[in-house]
């Protein structure tokens, strides 16, 4: 028989025990802060009907969509996203939910764009939104969250630099198009306007040319254009748009919310960001990390007011965002912030003789009581290649049993002071030493 070669598609990727434990240490910092605010897991099929994913998607998103017929011929998609399986969740389950409702959900998502680096045709999304609640205080905190989510993702600490979060609001920049008589045309210019950092600004005003005309094409350029603060970026708008408005009232509510925490830093007002799908109306913004900005955004999203009106008569305020972690991981790699680990265990329990296994097991237990994982090594070999094997995997001690008469009962007399502990670093050994001890030891060495 032939043999196969193993091989991975285009876009798609296996990932070693470094690299996943790497970023199930990431979402485990990600899913802490979302329960930090009180925000709650949902979970939803990979798989959906086409129709519904196509309904709102909009625009460069339905040429990337995977779709298929299934052996029952029904029409279906690999989910783009985890905000469009949202809405239909949320018109299903309606009569269970109490609002506003706060929820996440971190899982695979599948597009088939161009790869690149941190961009991947499959690849982890991490979601949080506020359904429920049309108020300026839904914004902030989701915006607030984006934040300090980066930060406890390690953006903030050491050489990583920090985050600048851009926002605009969709509902002003439609008012300035309907102003310049061009509103008909907001959905493709919005999209268009949405490639500015990827073409640049040359590019984008010829493709508004196309749109609108080559003297409402530099009106728009000079609209998205930020101003020397976000007051002063807000007054061009305004005036711009026609005078005030709810939108610019919101962005006016934002700033204060800002001021008050003291996060004002963080944020910048830029017309320019206007995110490319269609559902969203009101606050948009994107994430960029201040020493990397070539990366893009790491974190984006904004308010959609009607998103479940596809799906249900009822109409839904939300507001969400959503973390794009396989980009947010390559960021931290190349700011040299991210953790890099090897293995869950710090200790290991050497394996003298096959026939005690059962009796090494419950001496690790003794320590993962304590909340310190252990792992039992299953094959006698030489301590030697024991110690090799532990120190690859990246632990720092190994426990031996004693050897006299072979393993004792962990809670027996001879267990508890015949114990060797080694630092598999120092390559140095304590003797005869009872369980308590080595929790003692090893706690106390892993707080310094």
């Amino acid at each position: 028989m032939a043999v196969i070669e193993p091989r991975v598609l285009k876009g798609f990727r296996d990932f070693l025990p470094p690299a996943e434990i790497e970023r199930r240490d990431l979402i485990e910092r990600i899913e802490a802060s979302f329960r930090s605010y009180g925000f709650v897991p949902i979970d939803t099929p990979a798989l959906e009907y086409a129709e519904i994913l196509l309904g709102k998607g909009g625009g460069e998103t339905e040429k990337q969509i995977y779709r298929f017929k299934d052996h029952g011929g029904r029409d279906v998609a690999l989910r783009f996203d985890l905000t469009v399986p949202f809405a239909r969740f949320l018109a299903e389950h309606r009569g269970e939910l109490t609002l506003p409702f706060k929820r996440y959900h971190i899982a695979k998502v599948w597009r088939g764009e161009n790869a690149q680096r941190g961009r991947y045709r499959e690849f982890t999304q991490c979601d949080f939104d506020i359904i429920g609640s049309d108020t300026a205080a839904a914004d902030f905190e989701i915006l607030l969250m984006m934040r300090n989510t980066l930060a406890g993702a390690g953006i903030l600490a050491g050489g990583a630099g920090g985050v600048t979060i851009k926002l605009n609001h969709r509902g002003l920049f439609n008012r300035f198009l309907e102003v310049q008589g061009i509103g008909g045309r907001s959905a493709a210019i919005l999209r268009t306007v949405d490639k500015l950092a990827k073409t640049g600004a040359g590019e984008v005003l010829k493709l508004l040319a196309e749109l609108t005309g080559p003297e409402k094409a530099r009106e728009v350029l000079d609209f998205i254009r930020p101003r020397n603060s976000f007051e002063e970026t807000l007054e061009a708008m305004i005036g711009a748009a026609g005078g005030e408005s709810p939108g610019a009232e919101r962005l006016k509510l934002l700033r204060r919310f800002m001021k008050d925490t003291g996060t004002e830093a963080s944020f910048v007002l830029d017309p320019s960001i206007t995110r490319g799908l269609d559902y969203y109306t009101g606050v948009v913004f994107e994430t960029f990390l201040d020493k990397l900005p070539e990366i893009g955004s790491v974190c984006s999203g904004g308010r959609y007011d009607d998103l479940a009106g596809l799906y249900s008569r009822e109409k839904l305020s939300g507001v969400g965002a959503s973390i794009g972690l396989d980009r947010l991981i390559a960021a931290l790699e190349s700011l040299g912030a991210a953790e890099a680990r090897s293995s869950y265990a710090p200790l290991a329990v050497a394996c003298l003789r096959e026939e005690d296994g059962g009796l090494y097991q419950a001496l690790a237990a003794r320590f993962r009581m304590a909340d310190i994982p252990c792992e039992v090594f299953p094959d006698p070999r030489k301590l030697t290649q024991q110690f090799m094997l532990a120190e690859k995997k990246g632990a720092r001690w190994m426990v031996i049993p004693g050897t006299s008469g072979g393993a004792a009962a962990p809670d027996a007399p001879g267990i508890e002071g015949g114990l060797t502990l080694r630092n598999l670093s120092r390559r140095e050994n304590r003797e005869n030493l009872p369980v308590q001890e080595i929790i003692n030891i090893i706690k106390n060495e892993s707080s310094r």
